[in-house]
């Protein structure tokens, strides 16, 4: 009967390689989602700064006036990055 010889080894290579690929992947998970994170933050941003520049062009108290009249019609939570912009606007 002939002895077939084993690496004792082999199944923890398996193990081992599968823990590496379920690692990598994870990894790829994490990377992927910071970039994804990254790419919504600066579209946000991109997106606040195109805000700051068209509301700079309310310059007169009366533009601003009006305005502020029409974000009186939304709520508060609709509005305030808005508010704080021409609040900014206003005090510089």
């Amino acid at each position: 009967m002939a002895t077939e010889k084993t690496d004792p080894t082999d199944g923890d290579r398996t193990h081992g390689d599968r823990a590496g690929t379920q690692r990598v992947s994870g990894l790829a998970g994490l990377v992927a989602g910071v970039r994804d994170d990254l790419r919504i933050r600066r579209a946000d941003r991109a997106e606040r700064r195109r805000l700051e520049t068209e509301l700079a062009t309310y310059r007169t108290t009366a533009e601003r006036d009006d305005l502020m009249a029409m974000l009186d019609r939304y709520d508060d939570d609709q509005v305030r990055e808005i508010r704080r912009i021409l609040d900014r606007h206003h005090a510089a």
